[in-house]
Parts: C-alpha cells; structure tokens; sequence
C-alpha cells in the first residue's frame, strides 16, 4: 500500500495496471480488497487505483463529522497526488454513492461512472434512523453486532460471507460510525443522471437484499444510454460473486 496526506488525514491506495485511470471506490463497512476478486481481470485494461476511504482499512480518520462531500475531496486530492486530471470512477454501493457526489462535484474530471450494487436515492426516515442507531451501537458495544448483521445480507453465498466478514472484522469502529452517519445524510442524486454524457455502467445482482434491483432498474430508466447489467442469483457483491460478468462491464469505461 502506497499512502498520501490529504485533507488532513493519511489515505492508503493500491496502483496496478496500465491504461484509462479507473478509480475503484469500495463499500461499507470494507476496504480496497474487495475489489481483490476482480482487479486481475481489469488491470490489463486500467491504471488502477483503489484507495481505502478515511477511517478504512490503513487509512486514518478525524473525530469530527464528515459527509459524503469530504470523502469526495479526499479522492480529488488522492488525483492530484498522482498528477490525474481525468479518471473514470466506478463505487460499489456506499462508494456509488461516493462515484456520485465525486460526479456531481468535480464532473470536469470523470471520463466514465460505474455503478455498482447501489443507487441516487436518499434514505427514507426509517432508515436514516436506523442508520444513527447503528453508529451507536458502535460507539458503545463495538463492530461485532453490527458485523454479524450485516453478514447474511452481502451474498446467499457462505463462502463471500465469509470473505467480506474478514473485511469487516479488520476495520476500526469510528470508520463504522463516521461513514454511517455520511450515509444518513447524503443527498439524492437521481437529477444529475439525465444530464451526464459520459459513459455509464450499472450493475446490480437481482438477489440484493441491501440495495433492491429495482434502484438499479430505476437508474437505468433515468438514463437510457447506460449499460446496465443484472446479474441472476447475484446479491450484493458482483466483483465477487460474478468477476468474468462484471469485470467485462467496468471495461466499458476504458
């Protein structure tokens, strides 16, 4: 792992390959390896660069609040440490929602976006709510609750369980907190989809029991020109579950 100071904070990011930048943006509660399973199968095609989000994996964090804006301009400042000026962005669910407000942010430096297991929406209030509650539990009992709640809900598969569940467990509690909170107070994004004009890929797995496919569907509706893959059987973890499928998708964005 290679690492920067931005913002304040010291960011962890792994570089391989050789080609169009493509900046892989992991979910939540992960680390840049989840993306482990499919960056063979994109590192032929892409400069790619996977960094850990503040609080993740062997990036730091601050105490204070922070939103989905600063997670943006850690990533802006994570480019100009490598001299990009222009890069695709692909997020897998929490980092979707990071694609998007990096696009909607800084869209002069977004050549393509990819979508993965996420979606534009806001929270409904219940789940807002419940998002606050977690950080809570964090805060006064830890990750392991959380962890093993969460468990079930990334794949019908035991074996990816198992491999996100060694993700999670690596992770410091205030990464949970801080990122839960960002989530709740996120904005929707859905207006911004029918004005890009840059090259888009949705991918989402029709047995998601975190996002539902329906957001994926919707997005495509929203801009018809993007690619959108469903993937049969698959829950929320395509660049596990379905590396060969979604793999041959992100290269869209080259």
């Amino acid at each position: 792992m290679q690492k920067t100071n931005v913002n304040g904070i010291e960011l962890a990011y792994e570089r391989r390959g050789r080609g169009t930048s493509l900046v892989l943006l992991h979910g939540y509660p992960l680390d840049h390896h989840t993306w482990d399973f499919v960056a063979p199968q994109l590192e032929g095609t892409f400069d790619l660069i996977m960094p850990d989000l503040r609080g993740f994996g062997d990036s730091s964090t601050v105490e204070s609040q922070y939103t989905l804006d600063d997670f943006a301009s850690d990533i802006a400042g994570l480019l100009e440490h490598l001299g990009i000026q222009k890069a695709a962005i692909a997020g897998h669910s929490m980092g979707g929602y990071l694609a998007l407000a990096f696009t909607k942010l800084y869209p002069e430096r977004v050549s393509g976006l990819g979508l993965v297991s996420t979606q534009t929406l806001v929270d409904p209030p219940d789940r807002k709510e419940g998002r606050y509650r977690s950080a809570a539990e964090v805060a006064e009992k830890g990750i392991g609750g959380v962890v093993e709640t969460m468990k079930p809900k990334f794949s019908p598969s035991e074996e990816y369980q198992n491999a996100v569940t060694a993700i999670m467990q690596r992770q410091q509690p205030v990464a949970f907190i801080g990122a839960l909170k960002a989530m709740a107070e996120r904005m929707d994004t859905s207006s911004m989809l029918a004005n890009l004009n840059i090259p888009v890929v949705v991918i989402h797995g029709d047995a998601d029991s975190l996002v539902a496919v329906d957001r994926a569907r919707e997005m495509k509706s929203a801009l018809p020109s993007a690619h959108f893959v469903e993937l049969k059987g698959v829950g929320h973890l395509p660049m596990m579950e379905a590396v060969k499928e979604t793999a041959e998708a992100l290269k869209r964005l080259a």
